[in-house]
């Protein structure tokens, strides 16, 4: 059985390779080829990345690794020489655009939902959930299309620190709701230790890793101690969430961000390219799978069912995220470009939104099934149209900035 799951999705990966190359000659992402290719292989299409193979354990191991796989590609940015002069512009940026995001979001839902007499802590979640930014398409495109500039070298190192953000805000959001709403509420303790807890995984096996590096010269040594090091730090990640923790929670990005980041500081910059040169193809591949996967759980058919909510929360959304990076842009003095199209690179959404979402709806289930029916319905069409309309702005984003193509051969991003 699992051998035909596998054949299935190299087909899906080889159509989506070839469907992005399609998508390039019309000058538009590579990744929107490969997010449609996943909503028509998905199960609410041809089916044929269907249920049994997404909830398959070995499928959701090898989806972890290779969002470990994918954090070197923030990681190995985030190199303190080069980022200590950013280092409060970036902090500051995030926290606006993001906590921006989620005072305008639950402020516009907070208004609806007053005069439609729905619960006011709903608002609270909608803004939690899309103050979330999803890195892969993102770094695609910056991946796909060779960008370089204020804009890139800001949001690579943002995609990092957005996670973090978002997920102490949600989790924090939804530990005052479950406390509100049920008997059993959720330790805010509890909730630190788990956004912080991949990050902590990654620090600890990258400074080993860094050790580690130091001590061998030649290329192969050098990728062989990266690589079984990554493996020792998703396998920590594996055995806590399915051994240690009572649900899958530990982020496999952060890991290998925070793993990748620590090493990538501690070792020389010839010693790092000569790895990431390898690396570079195997990054490209995890992320036409993370995108495959991120585009298969979206049911085409509620862009016909989106109702108002959904409209008001992509605008809204929208809004937050661009005008609280123009915020934190400006008082931090960034450069032109960052203040005028950051946000736009900042839109796309939707793999974290539907994770939320679904910790969300687990919460809402029992005591306030309407409400549950709500976020579910809003977020999950909102997730297809979102996507579509973010991946184009983000790559106009980079267009208007001036980034595109200017990305130096030598440089060892992705």
């Amino acid at each position: 059985m699992w051998i035909t799951d596998l054949f299935k999705l190299f087909a899906a990966i080889a159509a989506a390779y070839l469907v992005g190359k399609l998508v390039a000659k019309i000058k538009l992402p590579a990744i929107l080829g490969w997010l449609l290719v996943g909503m028509v292989f998905g199960p609410h299409a041809l089916g044929i990345l269907g249920d049994s193979l997404m909830d398959a354990a070995w499928y959701v191991t090898a989806q972890n690794l290779l969002e470990c796989v994918v954090g070197l590609l923030i990681g190995t940015e985030l190199i303190w020489s080069k980022m200590k002069r950013a280092g409060r512009q970036i902090i500051v940026t995030t926290i606006t655009e993001s906590l921006g995001t989620f005072v305008v979001v639950t402020a516009v839902f907070g208004v609806i939902f007053w005069f439609a007499d729905v619960p006011l802590y709903l608002a609270a979640m909608f803004g939690a959930i899309a103050l979330a930014t999803a890195p892969a398409p993102s770094l695609s495109i910056v991946s796909e299309m060779k960008t370089s500039g204020p804009v890139t070298g800001t949001l690579i190192p943002m995609a990092a620190l957005d996670d973090l953000v978002a997920a102490l805000v949600f989790f924090t959001v939804i530990a005052g709701v479950s406390s509100a709403i049920s008997d059993g509420g959720i330790p805010f303790v509890l909730v630190l230790f788990l956004v912080f807890l991949p990050v902590l995984i990654g620090m600890a096996t990258g400074f080993l890793a860094g050790l580690l590096l130091r001590r061998v010269k030649s290329p192969g040594a050098s990728l062989a101690v990266m690589a079984g090091m990554l493996l020792l730090s998703a396998g920590i990640g594996f055995y806590l969430n399915h051994a240690v923790l009572p649900s899958p929670v530990i982020n496999f990005l952060l890991i290998g961000m925070a793993y990748s980041a620590v090493f990538a500081n501690m070792i020389e910059a010839g010693q790092l390219e000569s790895i990431m040169r390898v690396m570079n193809p195997i990054i490209g591949f995890s992320l036409i799978v993370m995108i495959l996967n991120l585009g298969a759980p979206l049911d085409y058919h509620l862009i016909f069912g989106a109702g108002a909510y959904t409209a008001v929360y992509i605008v809204a959304r929208a809004v937050g995220k661009y005008s609280g990076a123009y915020f934190g842009a400006a008082v931090t003095h960034a450069p032109e470009s960052v203040k005028k199209y950051l946000g736009f690179t900042l839109l796309p959404h939707s793999g974290v939104s539907l994770v939320f979402t679904g910790v969300a709806v687990s919460v809402l289930a029992g005591p306030a099934p309407e409400c549950a029916q709500i976020i579910q319905g809003t977020i999950a069409a909102a997730a297809v149209i979102n996507e579509i309309i973010a991946v184009f702005m983000a790559r106009k984003g980079f267009e208007w900035a001036g980034e595109l193509g200017k990305s130096a051969p030598a440089a060892h991003r992705a």
